[in-house]
């Protein structure tokens, strides 16, 4: 068992706006899941295995009397230590936790927290949750049908170093009608931005809890809340569930115990629940027998939703849906808020989807994710985790304003597992990327040990066709030299201009959760003035989408764009080069080609009409770009190369700052050192004995027991 550890809490709310009537719910500890209070007139003489949290019904700690709430406390060997570390700043790769837990500890906290579960609704917060980030903006949870409190469980450790979570407990014998459940969140809310005006309020609702969200930021325009609502029951008139409903009022007391069985099938993925632990990388004789045994140990817990949710409890939230949906939906008009909606595909209880949808027509400013795989219950499942979806939609702020720059929060091992063996695990296994780096003395090594360790470093290079060669920078950097490289993007990937028309959770989101953010002077500004490792294309887009015959030709502006602004800060530049996109595919239809298509050519002018602009006509040819998205035809696959110069140390080099020809000189010395690179693999690669794929794949498949990738040609 892990040592008990003592949290009070929520925020700190002076003692003159405090109640008294605060209330402790018990939980006994399994399998060392901290998450709620034991029940116990005092803190002496606790058991090693209770967690202690006091709330009270407006989400304000009771705690000393101070009115200020204590800091996280560890008890060990009966001395109480106070942990005052304000940790600032986070290395990539953290451990953000998912995967510790399992639906299976969902419900043997569950079945505990529901005995004797009487009392009004109040609020509580992990133990897990107890101790985040400074200024971490506020996190509400406002649960479904279940109403412990408890649908975070899975996300607990990754949102608690982020965000001050409090979770809203409804008890099984509560009868609480839906404008009370409304006026005591709003109550929450408005002492919370009494205390806080200038930070965000997060509430997630899901479900039933979504109505709950929607109803309180209809009334609470003026508040600056941000709403992530998870299969909102907004859409209960038309849920599938309506001609079971008179069924499930006349069942026999007898007989209900088979009901919650049944709905935990309707409204999750037993299959998808019993994944959350399952490693990505896993050979798939592994992944099926982890999740048979993990199937085999939760489908007993199934029943327990019995317990969890009464015969009497479920005929009242089912009676509660039908009034949340009624009032939540006569007041979206009123709704203000910032809002994203998480919709899962293979929802039986709810038509979610479609449900999305009509909420992103009749709301202002509102954001739609869909799930294709997931069931009713999408936080109980596994999926993305949610701390990773709020940060590749842009929505975690600490302020009322975005700054993609310093609200950044960098991939920890979970994302980037995830998105090098899911999302993008095809193209590194078929490119075979190799990366070289120049030293001090000018010597080629293999490897990155060329490049600076201390920022801030600029890297400047020439960006492939549709950025292939992202990719494998990112992982590199990432898995060899620890490195978030923030790369600078287009506008129109931050502007919801450039998403699937499936709204699912794409490649687009993946730029900004590594850490992609929209080019401008303020943004490489702020970059720079945090010690980052910056990546800078120059050509832009004008590269990225170039025409036919245009492979490897840079198209960079007139003027130096970036030098004074590195030496200002006394940056090192590093030219890079990387080729590879002509061994991947090659052009069926460019611009030139699809501009001449009627339909195709309108089609491309309505979606350049609102694109921001970044340069005017003095940029020269980089400045001529619509972005449109070519035909490509399939080449049997070649390797990516990439090529880091010697860095430039402008430390020193203020005069540059000033004198407007020495800044070109050093601009076009640049501009050359990149093509010089990218002249130099051209060349090398044809040397390179497993360019090709086949040979590569060969050579891996018998030297199996290496770790090393294939060798290339020696620098």
């Amino acid at each position: 068992m892990a040592s008990s550890i003592i949290g009070f809490g929520v925020s700190s709310i002076p003692s003159s706006q405090r109640r008294h009537n605060s209330h402790k719910i018990q939980v006994h500890q399994p399998r060392s899941f901290d998450v709620l209070s034991s029940e116990s007139d005092s803190l002496n003489g606790t058991s090693s295995s209770s967690i202690f949290v006091e709330t009270n019904q407006n989400g304000s700690g009771s705690g000393s009397g101070s009115g200020s709430v204590p800091l996280l406390m560890k008890k060990s060997n009966n001395k109480v230590v106070v942990d005052d570390d304000d940790k600032v700043g986070l290395a990539p790769l953290w451990d953000d936790g998912y995967g510790n837990r399992t639906v299976e500890d969902y419900f043997v906290v569950a079945k505990e927290i529901c005995k004797d579960d009487g009392g009004p609704p109040r609020w509580f917060c992990p133990i897990e949750c107890a101790s985040p980030y400074k200024d971490s903006p506020t996190l509400m949870f406002l649960p479904g049908m279940d109403g412990t409190g408890l649908g975070l469980s899975l996300h607990h450790q990754a949102l608690a170093k982020f965000f001050e979570v409090r979770c809203l407990h409804i008890p099984a014998l509560d009868r609480t009608p839906f404008e009370g459940l409304v006026k005591l969140v709003e109550e929450a809310i408005r002492l919370e931005h009494a205390l806080s005006p200038k930070k965000p309020i997060y509430l997630v609702g899901d479900s039933l809890g979504g109505c709950l969200a929607l109803a309180v930021a209809a009334r609470n325009p003026t508040v600056d809340l941000v709403l992530i609502l998870v299969n909102p029951a907004t859409s209960f008139g038309r849920s599938q569930l309506q001609p079971l409903l008179p069924i499930l009022e006349s069942f026999p007391d007898e007989l209900h115990v088979t009901v919650p069985f049944l709905l935990s099938f309707i409204m999750g993925d037993p299959v998808k629940m019993a994944s959350v632990n399952i490693g990505n990388g896993l050979p798939p004789t592994k992944i099926i027998e982890q999740l048979s045994s993990n199937l085999t140990s939760l489908l007993p817990y199934l029943p327990e939703l019995a317990n969890i949710i009464p015969r009497a409890t479920l005929l009242w939230k089912i009676k509660l849906l039908k009034s949340a949906a009624a009032y939540t939906n006569s007041r979206l008009h009123a709704v203000r808020a910032e809002v994203l909606v998480l919709a899962s595909a293979k929802d039986n209880m709810l038509p979610s989807v479609n449900e999305a949808q009509r909420l992103a027509g009749s709301l202002k400013n509102c954001k739609v994710r869909i799930f294709k795989d997931n069931g009713h219950t999408l936080l109980l499942e596994d999926s993305i985790g949610l701390l990773t979806i709020i940060k590749g939609t842009c929505m975690y702020r600490r302020s009322r304003r975005h700054d993609l720059v310093m609200d950044f929060l960098p991939p920890s091992m979970t994302e980037f597992k995830y998105a090098m063996d899911q999302v993008v695990g095809l193209f590194r296994s078929v490119t075979g990327s190799v990366m070289f780096s120049t030293l001090e003395d000018g010597k080629i090594v293999k490897g990155l040990s060329g490049v600076p360790d201390e920022g801030p470093v600029l890297f400047i290079g020439y960006h492939n066709l549709l950025g292939f060669e992202l990719i494998s920078l990112i992982e590199e950097f990432i898995s060899q030299k620890a490195i978030a490289l923030r790369g600078i993007a287009h506008p129109d990937l931050f502007t919801g201009k450039i998403e699937t028309s499936s709204s699912e959770f794409s490649m687009v989101d993946w730029v900004k959760v590594f850490g992609g953010v929209p080019v401008s002077a303020s943004n490489l500004f702020k970059l720079l003035s945090t010690k980052s490792h910056v990546l800078l294309y120059p050509g832009g887009a004008r590269e990225a989408l170039h025409y036919k015959g245009e492979e490897y030709k840079l198209f960079w502006p007139d003027h130096p764009e970036f030098v004074r602004m590195a030496a200002r800060f006394g940056a090192t530049i590093v030219p890079f080069g990387a080729v590879g996109e002509d061994d991947i595919a090659e052009y069926a239809l460019d611009y030139n080609d699809l501009m001449k298509i009627p339909v195709v050519n309108n089609y491309i002018k309505d979606l350049n009409r609102d694109s921001v602009k970044i340069r005017d006509e003095r940029s020269g040819e980089v400045a001529n770009q619509n972005l449109s998205f070519p035909v490509l035809l399939p080449k049997i696959p070649g390797r990516f190369y990439y090529l880091f110069g010697k860095p430039i140390k402008l430390k020193g080099m203020e005069n540059i700052l000033k004198d407007k020809e020495n800044a070109n000189q050093l601009y076009l010395q640049i501009k050359s050192e990149v093509e010089q690179n990218l002249d130099y693999l051209i060349k090398k690669r044809e040397e390179d004995p497993y360019r090709n794929i086949i040979g590569r794949k060969m050579y891996e498949a018998l030297n199996a027991s290496e770790t090393d990738q294939a060798p290339t040609f020696k620098p």
